[in-house]
């Protein structure tokens, strides 16, 4: 089993940064391709960053690409997700997402995670 505890959410306004992280408990960790995803109110739960097992291959969809960072410490159990330049629409609860690997992919779809935290909120601001 893998629990996720995601922190650093808060309210920002537009503009603005946020640092989320997720640590992991177990000892497993750096076999484990992660994720974040997002879910705003009303709407879909949806795709915002993934990264693989080694850390050496990430990807961001074209609505947060070039603001939105992903990036993982195995030594320390964590993955983090710098966001930069926050848009209103961007307000959601963002999910940490975690799942065996055995190849150093990157998943994009929220089916392909057996594991999830309970989310911070993050707000923008106009």
């Amino acid at each position: 089993q893998v629990q996720l505890v995601e922190s650093g959410g808060g309210l920002v306004q537009a503009g603005g940064s946020l640092r989320l992280s997720c640590a992991a408990s177990g000892r497993t960790f750096s076999s484990k391709a992660m994720a974040w995803f997002r879910q705003a109110p009303g709407k879909e739960r949806e795709f915002v960053a993934a990264i693989s097992w080694s850390g050496g291959s990430t990807y961001y969809p074209d609505s947060v690409k070039g603001r939105f960072t992903i990036s993982r410490d195995n030594a320390k159990n964590t993955v983090s997700l710098q966001m930069n330049s926050l848009k209103p629409e961007d307000t959601a609860i963002y999910y940490c997402a975690a799942r065996n690997s055995a190849d150093d992919f990157v998943y994009k779809t929220q089916y392909s995670y057996s594991y999830w935290g309970q989310g911070t909120q993050v707000t923008v601001s106009s």
